[in-house]
């Protein structure tokens, strides 16, 4: 059955794993992919969360092919789940979206006695936001491979490019998916798997509202900033299914800066 939505379902055929995918960027993506043709398995940490995203889904995307399942990605039982469900109600994963992120503290890494990064907060954040996405990785990527070929895609930050003093570690996490999405695209080229990265700049989500209020007061005092709105979730959707399909088959290794302008370089 079609999706009434879509419009060049340049995925048809295609099965998307989404993580943290039940608001702000993460269902942005997954909406998008569905409109396109994929069918979707979203995932995030509560069981509500997810049955609210795949009725929203389903209503506004009349026709598309969802389904949801808790997972945490940090979770080893959660990951290997997650990739059953998905096996289990669409075949095989073609895409995978690696969004899942946490930032549990805030504040200069140094001052340790003030606020700090103690070291479980590293911990965390690293866990997730780079460990845990690497392992779920390392674990389709074979079935990307066992069916001719695949895309993944890591959800970064403009803060891997351009660091921010009170989420410092947050952004070292980020960093590191940029190289470890250069690391893999070497690996994986034979395979046919095509690894990419996303990083996003200011986008309005709950996730991101105090971070965001930084960066606008930091970018305005700059001249040469070419911000010139908020960025919404809906912004980094069309890029990720564009990485995600064949027109971009002979694009790995990339890391896409979507931020208004802000500028970037490592």
């Amino acid at each position: 059955m079609s999706c009434t939505a879509a419009s060049n379902r340049t995925l048809e055929g295609k099965v998307a794993v989404v993580t943290a995918s039940t608001e702000g960027i993460g269902l942005a993506i997954a909406k998008q992919l569905a409109r396109d043709g994929a069918k979707v398995m979203i995932s995030s940490r509560k069981q509500e969360k997810v049955n609210e995203a795949v009725l929203q889904m389903e209503k506004e995307e009349k026709g598309c092919s969802v389904k949801g399942v808790v997972c945490h990605v940090a979770k080893a039982e959660h990951r290997k789940n997650l990739i059953e469900q998905t096996l289990h109600h669409f075949g095989g994963i073609d895409i995978l979206v690696s969004n899942a992120a946490a930032n549990p503290v805030f504040g200069p890494i140094l001052q340790v006695k003030i606020i700090g990064t103690p070291e479980e907060g590293w911990d965390k954040i690293f866990d997730v936001n780079v460990k845990s996405a690497f392992l779920l990785a390392k674990d389709i990527i074979p079935l990307m491979e066992k069916k001719g070929g695949g895309s993944v895609i890591f959800i970064s930050s403009i803060g891997a490019f351009r660091p921010l003093e009170y989420i410092g570690a947050y952004c070292v996490s980020k960093t590191a998916l940029v190289g470890l999405t250069k690391v893999l695209a070497e690996e994986c080229g034979h395979m046919g798997v095509r690894i990419n990265c996303i990083a996003p700049g200011i986008i309005k989500t709950n996730f991101s509202e105090a971070i965001n209020i930084y960066l606008m007061k930091q970018c305005s005092s700059q001249p040469l900033c070419l911000v010139f709105r908020i960025g919404l979730s809906n912004d980094i959707g069309g890029a990720v299914s564009f990485l995600s399909s064949d027109q971009a088959s002979y694009i790995t290794g990339e890391t896409l800066v979507i931020s208004g302008g802000i500028h970037s370089r490592l």
